[in-house]
């Protein structure tokens, strides 16, 4: 056993060797290209689905593998050192879309989306965020109001994964404006349904394989069942699946790290400079090893905050603390990694450009920076530590 392997068993040491084989076979070549295009490669995004990793936490009689948060951690990870757009799809599949079905739908429910969303087949979108309300989740002005039939949804999402090419969304609305938080209820929109409308796919400065769409809903029409959960507790459905969400963004930022760093190393070593290697230079090679460092002790908060997850254990504080390390660490280890390569690190011919742009979206999603230190300061308070 090696040291990369110490702690893991048997299926987490085969799904991140998958997921790895994968990334570096057939996501790295190709991330230049999507990038460049803003291509949103569909049918390499459904075979993440059909080698088991959007189901990662489902059970197998849903469709999924059953691995666990700490194999979620590892397979994304893995898929962000080839390309950074396709790790946040899969971990948006994992913990926000097939998260509220596994512990919120009912069995009908699972039958007819969660099986399908596990193996890829089908893709899903969360749509929480609005054009008003970002980190202030509760401030939604998308509406659902009920009829004989059941439901009419109207409202805009904004910056939604998979906006564009989800088969199912799992939407926020209000439902009794009069009760707060607990008058916002979580439904199941599939989008082929009259009203739903892709308003505006957005150009970002990053991640350009993966879409981030803002949405309409034109007075949708649901059915009864489409409701996820009860009505009036979309929020706890939504608060439910974060820790997940924030632990497979704080991996997504390790592999992205991990490769800037790795690029810089090869570059260090067969590059000269008065007379030597660059890694020869107690600068650049001191430089490389704290980038080594504080990948690694990310790495370990990660895999601490999915392991208590998988124990069944509270975990919003270290998952925040995961999140909001690795996404930090993330962005200046890739600026460090540009300054090792000095001039070629600012091409966009060299893959550093690209991850610097990649991983800056990290600080801002699944929670910003001071959303994280606003969770870890509150549990200080309450703990007293």
């Amino acid at each position: 056993m090696t040291n990369k392997d110490f702690g893991l068993n048997d299926t987490q040491i085969m799904m991140r060797d998958a997921a790895e084989v994968f990334a570096q076979e057939r996501l790295k070549p190709m991330s230049p290209k999507w990038d460049k295009s803003a291509e949103h490669p569909i049918e390499v995004i459904r075979e993440l689905g059909d080698m088991g990793f959007f189901g990662l936490t489902v059970p197998e009689e849903w469709g999924g593998t059953e691995a666990g948060y700490l194999s979620l951690a590892l397979v994304v990870e893995a898929i962000a050192k080839g390309d950074g757009a396709l790790s946040t799809i899969t971990s948006v599949m994992n913990s926000v879309v097939c998260g509220p079905l596994l512990s919120f739908g009912s069995d009908e429910q699972k039958a007819t989306w969660l099986k399908p969303l596990a193996s890829g087949e089908k893709l899903g979108a969360f749509c929480l965020s609005e054009p008003q309300s970002g980190s202030d989740a509760a401030n939604l002005k998308c509406q659902a109001r009920e009829t004989d039939n059941g439901w009419v949804l109207s409202g805009t999402k904004q910056f939604i994964t998979n906006g564009a090419i989800a088969d199912l969304a799992i939407v926020f609305a209000v439902t009794d404006a009069s009760a707060g938080k607990k008058g916002i209820s979580a439904f199941l929109v599939p989008t082929h349904l009259p009203g739903f409308e892709v308003s505006r796919v957005e150009e970002k400065m990053g991640q350009h394989a993966s879409d981030t769409a803002q949405l309409t809903f034109n007075d949708i029409e649901l059915p009864a069942d489409a409701l996820l959960g009860s009505e009036g507790k979309g929020y706890g459905i939504a608060l439910a699946n974060l820790e997940g969400g924030r632990i497979g963004i704080a991996a997504q930022c390790l592999g992205m790290a991990q490769a800037a760093h790795e690029v810089a190393c090869q570059y260090a070593l067969e590059r000269t400079s008065f007379g030597k290697p660059l890694m020869q230079h107690q600068g650049v090679s001191f430089r490389l090893a704290d980038m080594a460092t504080q990948i690694e002790a990310a790495r370990q908060l990660v895999w601490h905050a999915a392991r208590l997850k998988d124990a069944g254990l509270p975990c919003l504080r270290e998952a925040a603390m995961a999140k909001y390390l690795a996404s930090e660490m993330a962005e200046k280890v890739c600026s460090d990694a540009m300054q090792t390569l000095g001039g070629y690190g600012y091409l966009s011919d060299f893959p550093l450009e690209q991850i610097a742009r990649d991983v800056r979206v990290a600080k801002i999603y699944e929670g910003t920076s001071d959303i994280q230190k606003l969770i870890i300061a509150r549990s200080i308070e309450e703990q007293g530590a």
